[in-house]
């Protein structure tokens, strides 16, 4: 089974966050993991002065997991390392410094109310398949049949 990360930091240490997360995320799922490099990007889906540094994580398990203990588990390192909230009053996203995504898991497609696979958002985040085609070129979408270099080769430029 393999599982792909992003986690992502906007505010404080940025790269001390990344390394402490990708710690905890690694201790708590043991296997063979690749790691991308940073990547730095503007703030998706709201407006900040604070880039967001970003990193993907993708592990081969030595054995299979339940995909909603997986994202519990993502959460509470999330929580342990940073208690900030995500989102404003109103639901909107704010800055933050850590956010923990599950992103996919294998051909999984599922989609229940605490979790859905793969992201919903995933294939509109420059954030998440850069990372993703570094760590999991061979990875295709199960849905979309397109790896993330495809998907990243479809998304809009920005000049």
């Amino acid at each position: 089974m393999q599982i792909h990360i992003n986690i992502g930091s906007n505010l404080g240490d940025r790269e001390a966050l990344l390394h402490t997360a990708v710690e905890r995320v690694l201790d708590a799922f043991p296997g063979t993991a690749v790691c991308s490099r940073m990547i730095e990007t503007p703030a998706w889906g709201f407006e900040s002065e604070h880039p967001f540094l970003n990193v993907g994580v993708s592990i081969t398990l030595c054995k299979g997991a339940d995909p909603l203990d997986i994202l519990l588990t993502l959460q509470a390192i999330e929580r342990e390392i940073s208690s900030a909230p995500h989102r404003d009053e109103t639901g909107g996203y704010i800055d933050r410094p850590l956010d923990i995504d599950l992103i996919a898991i294998d051909d999984i497609v599922l989609d229940i109310p605490e979790l859905t696979l793969p992201h919903p958002r995933m294939h509109e985040r420059e954030f998440v398949l850069v990372p993703l085609a570094e760590t999991a070129p061979g990875w295709r979408h199960p849905l979309l049949h397109l790896t993330a270099t495809q998907l990243l080769a479809r998304m809009p430029r920005v000049s």
